[in-house]
């Protein structure tokens, strides 16, 4: 299915958001005047200390969390004031998440984990459709052997991995991904991220990603540096 941006419109724009939210103590800001810019097929890294921020622009850019004061515009939709049912859809037929903590279904099989998201993002296709490019999908990731396996039978490696697939499975002009590498050893976060940036640049897939990672922020096109809330280029990335 199609549905990679081919547009010259940016993916995303974001402009002087600000995210607080009502603590105990009074008011805690934690984005201040965010603004993003990011076109088609660009891979954009995020890195920062940790509470700077970053996953927090992650969540307001799925939809997830709505900005306090800004605008937020994702595929050409402004998400600030969508209902639930219009978000879920706008990430139904936008999005591609990788999680740090793989959130595999337990009791499903790889081939179910990856076909459950292209049930929600395709209805229309049969079961049987689902299912076969469900096993063609991990087999792009190299899992052509491990269809029947539930998640606990399989490495970390193998299971981020199958969020991957489960990811790009119904092509999103966008994907999100936030700290992909970090429940994994160095030799096998460089394999996920080998076949991320792969499959991204291969259907020209918009990328923003959190890291920690130096190797892996410097193979992203630009490099933006969250501090305390703020967001900066990052200029000497190369």
């Amino acid at each position: 299915m199609e549905q990679v941006n081919s547009s010259t419109q940016p993916i995303i724009n974001a402009s002087n958001v600000n995210y607080s939210l009502e603590v105990a103590s009074g008011t805690l800001h934690i984005l201040r005047d965010v603004s993003l810019r990011v076109e088609p097929a660009e891979v954009v890294a995020i890195v920062g200390p940790s509470g700077s921020g970053k996953t927090s622009l992650l969540m307001l850019l799925a939809g997830l969390e709505q900005a306090t004061t800004g605008s937020v515009i994702v595929n050409g939709e402004e998400l600030s004031g969508k209902s639930e049912d219009d978000l879920a859809q706008f990430r139904r037929k936008t999005l591609g998440i990788v999680f740090q903590s793989f959130h595999l279904i337990p009791s499903l099989n790889t081939v179910d984990n990856v076909g459950l998201a292209l049930e929600i993002a395709a209805p229309e296709l049969s079961m049987a459709e689902v299912r076969q490019k469900a096993s063609e999908a991990l087999e792009t990731v190299g899992l052509g052997a491990r269809l029947d396996h539930r998640p606990s039978a399989l490495s970390g490696g193998e299971q981020q991995r199958v969020g991957l697939a489960r990811a790009m499975i119904a092509n999103p002009p966008l994907l999100l991904a936030d700290e992909p590498t970090g429940n994994l050893d160095q030799k096998t976060g460089e394999m996920v991220i080998e076949l991320l940036f792969n499959l991204a640049r291969e259907r020209g897939t918009s990328v923003v990603l959190v890291t920690h990672d130096p190797k892996l922020a410097a193979r992203a096109d630009r490099v933006v540096t969250m501090t305390q809330g703020e967001l900066a280029e990052k200029l000497d990335k190369r």
